[in-house]
């Protein structure tokens, strides 16, 4: 039987998005015929079109997303929702952010209707869509207040979690100025992030038992008070609290000693307590290839571990790797679920 395509919303389209989009395509077409995954774009068809990358009847608008599957081998599906105005590579205009939002909007609720098996997201641009009125913190958040997003056993979402090779860290704080994590971390917070983390790895990444390493926010963990009382009164009795419920928690480790080969093997998940904590390690580790994935939400959400790039955009030098991890992750998610 053939499985519901990934829906792929097209990003901010002055960015790479467009041309690493036709990329992925190229990339992926050939695997569909050996069972792998099938996506069709939602955004605008024209943008697409004249991507540097694309070429003459490469895309193919569709009209409903079971269009797309039978379109993927010989062009890039896509449901087409113009732009009011045409917009220039590298020169991002708040004039598109409606557009940027109906495409994410489309594809969450084709996602929440079972109508694709998830959604894989292209970069936005957040100072624009501010411009204009948007007024959450990023992709994450605003796709945790379209799903209304809950998960098993009252732990709630969005937790964001970045892969890349063997390495899953999933974050406690976001997008938050330095100066201010150490005031948006609770018990309760570090708490729900590890439940949510230890749910998705069950579910979604087939691990059995979970087990978790969770870092400390300042150098050498605190020393045990010495450096710092946040490992002491917050991040010890949360990782207390997470064995009571059943996931193998362990921590508060300087962050510092966490990702080396050999320490990887030891845990399936890192629990990070703010964003460059996280990310850097992914980054070192697969520059390229790193993926973002949404936990505890309803549905199915990836996207590429990187930016807009406006400033290469047009250009077509723009590397897809990460946006062909993102969409590979994507499907063999939706199959677990499935």
């Amino acid at each position: 039987m053939t499985r519901n395509p990934l829906a792929l919303s097209l990003g901010d389209p002055a960015g790479i998005g467009p041309e690493i989009v036709v990329k992925a395509w190229r990339a992926l077409k050939d695997e569909f015929a050996e069972g792998g995954p099938a996506f069709f774009v939602v955004g605008d068809a024209g943008a697409v079109a004249s991507a540097p990358t694309s070429s003459a009847g490469l895309v193919r608008t569709i009209s409903t997303p079971d269009e797309a599957v039978a379109a993927f081998r010989d062009a890039i599906p896509v449901l087409n929702l113009p732009l009011k105005s045409p917009v220039v590579a590298g020169q991002p205009a708040p004039s598109a952010a409606g557009a940027i939002v109906q495409w994410i909007e489309t594809a969450v609720g084709l996602a929440l209707s079972k109508t694709v098996a998830g959604v894989v997201t292209a970069p936005i641009a957040k100072a624009p869509l501010y411009e204009a009125g948007f007024r959450f913190p990023g992709h994450t958040e605003f796709l945790g207040e379209l799903t209304a997003a809950t998960t098993y056993d009252g732990a709630r979402g969005p937790v964001m979690m970045l892969t890349a090779a063997d390495l899953r860290v999933t974050l406690v704080t976001v997008h938050e100025p330095l100066a201010k994590v150490s005031g948006k971390l609770s018990i309760e917070t570090v708490v729900n992030a590890g439940l949510v983390t230890a749910q998705a790895l069950r579910r979604d990444f087939g691990v059995a038992r979970p087990r978790l390493a969770v870092a400390g926010l300042n150098p050498h963990a605190g020393e045990s008070g010495a450096i710092g009382r946040e490992e002491v009164e917050i991040v010890q009795p949360a990782i207390r609290a997470l064995k009571d419920l059943g996931v193998d928690a362990k921590g508060p480790y300087p962050a510092d000693t966490m990702f080396p080969d050999e320490v990887r093997a030891t845990y399936d998940a890192a629990l990070c307590l703010y964003h460059d904590q996280a990310l850097i390690p992914v980054k070192m580790l697969d520059f390229w290839g790193g993926v973002n994935v949404t936990l505890g939400l309803p549905i199915v959400r990836t996207s590429p571990d990187h930016g807009t790039a406006f400033d290469i955009a047009g250009r077509g030098i723009a590397r897809a790797d990460s946006l062909v991890a993102a969409i590979r992750l994507a499907d063999e998610i939706a199959r677990r679920r499935a």
